[in-house]
């Protein structure tokens, strides 16, 4: 199954980078919030990375951390738009 993982700015850019993922080929990179079956809650660390916890996770379940460069190939519109919930 392809599960692919990324560190992408929320709008694009330099912003905070947060996990985002991709669970087909041709799909939109998504939040992590947004695949509530795979994401486990943030740890509660000041400026903590949102999503380090559920990266930490996949990444033993064998997912694939993709480069932002490689991810961004595809422009901004392969985004998913979705809301970030803080915890």
């Amino acid at each position: 199954m392809h599960r692919q993982m990324c560190w992408l700015s929320k709008f694009g850019g330099d912003g905070e980078k947060i996990l985002y993922l991709q669970t087909e080929p041709n799909q939109p990179w998504r939040p992590y919030t947004a695949f509530g079956h795979f994401s486990v809650p943030d740890y509660q660390i000041p400026g903590g990375s949102k999503g380090w916890a559920t990266y930490q996770k996949l990444l033993k379940a064998g997912w694939t951390l993709v480069p932002s460069t490689r991810a961004n190939e595809f422009g901004s519109s392969s985004y998913a738009e979705s809301t970030i919930q803080n915890q």
